[in-house]
């Protein structure tokens, strides 16, 4: 059976779970009478072996009542993708392209080490962050923020002077443990405030001025490197926006360049595996 994990019984989907880890786990929520899920099956197989860094499971909703009533399936095929036990997204029907799409979305880089990211039990936050809900102050208008929350190519640059404020909304709320920043020694960032789950964006005067949740000077071999910089992990234990001041650079440049920004960390998990059981002993709430 290629890569697909046959999953037959609600037990070991718990177990399943557990052991991926921070890896993507994508579920095939499927039935043995459902004519859709028969013909998307072979598609799915083909995907297990295409993107080998992510769990494929296939789940029969009928030897897995608890399991399906708890996520709440009620059509088939669904597919529903989880990282660190936490449901990310969904999607239904026998849509191959669709599918595809959403796993390329969730999947990150497929670099197996860098989706478990440089620390145990963490990774790149990137797929919780809400891009269309970012914000940055001061951005040049050909080398935006967007640019520098992907790993590809482009680049964030400041605009009008060094100074920058990048707001960053997540789905739901995550520890933050380290960032990563990539950026040319001259041009990089050198002092950060950072603050947490502001009702909106700072302005230059408030960053300025307020108490920021953490100071950090970020040193050039950081930048050239990529290496984690710590932050105090005990302050960001529930994180549902963070944003960074970035008050001056390495080499006192007209302006700021960050190539690429990495937040590192974990999702609080939102699926709790005890609920499943809770769910099944309404049975008149069944539908």
């Amino acid at each position: 059976m290629g890569a697909v994990r046959v999953i037959n019984d609600d037990g070991q989907f718990h177990g399943e779970m557990s052991n991926a880890g921070t890896k993507l786990v994508v579920v095939d929520f499927t039935a043995t009478w459902c004519g859709p899920c028969q013909r998307i099956a072979p598609v799915f197989e083909q995907l297990s072996v295409k993107y080998p860094n992510a769990v494929f499971l296939k789940v029969d909703v009928d030897k897995c009542a608890e399991t399906a009533a708890g996520q709440g399936v009620s059509a088939m095929p669904t597919f529903i993708f989880y990282r660190n036990r936490t449901r990310l997204g969904l999607c239904q029907g026998a849509d191959p392209s669709g599918l595809e799409s959403k796993i390329q979305h969730f999947y990150g880089t497929g670099d197996a080490d860098e989706n478990e990211g440089p620390v145990a039990g963490h990774m790149d936050l990137s797929t919780f962050i809400m891009k269309a809900q970012c914000e940055c102050l001061n951005e040049s208008d050909e080398h935006f923020f967007a640019h520098c929350l992907t790993s590809e190519d482009g680049y964030l640059e400041s605009d009008c002077d060094e100074q920058l404020i990048m707001s960053i909304t997540f789905m739901q709320a995550v520890k933050v443990h380290s960032l990563k920043i990539k950026a040319p020694v001259d041009k990089g960032p050198k002092t950060l405030k950072l603050f947490i789950n502001q009702p909106r964006t700072i302005d230059f005067d408030m960053a300025g001025s307020n108490t920021s949740i953490q100071d950090i000077t970020v040193s050039r071999k950081d930048l050239e490197e990529g290496n984690p910089i710590p932050l105090r992990y005990v302050k960001f234990q529930n994180v549902q926006n963070l944003q960074i001041f970035v008050k001056d650079n390495q080499s006192n440049s007209e302006t700021t360049r960050i190539d690429h920004l990495t937040i590192i960390g974990s999702p609080i998990s939102t699926t709790n595996m005890g609920e499943f059981k809770r769910v099944v002993g309404k049975k008149g709430e069944s539908h």
